[in-house]
């Protein structure tokens, strides 16, 4: 009985883990915004892109913004506001 009991309270803990980490957006992959598009208006903020990827139900760009800082932000694939990022500079 009490390896059941803790075997529950394992299974509760890794599932309440596993929520709060989620993703950062929660947009389904039909509503996307091409990349490309994302790409696009970036460069036309100033941006220089190293590269774009998917992370966490996001796009997460690697850039050099119009300041000269390097970058790594996320954005909601749908609307392309910025989520969360790093700067350095």
């Amino acid at each position: 009985m009490k390896n059941i009991l803790i075997g529950a309270l394992f299974l509760n803990v890794t599932a309440a883990g596993a929520a709060l980490a989620g993703e950062k957006c929660n947009v389904p992959v039909a509503e996307w915004q091409p990349r490309e598009a994302l790409q696009t208006k970036l460069e036309a903020d100033g941006w220089q892109i190293r590269s774009i990827k998917t992370e966490d139900g996001c796009y997460e760009a690697y850039a050099v913004d119009s300041k000269g800082n390097k970058v790594e932000a996320y954005f909601d694939p749908k609307t392309f506001k910025r989520v969360d990022g790093e700067s350095e500079g």
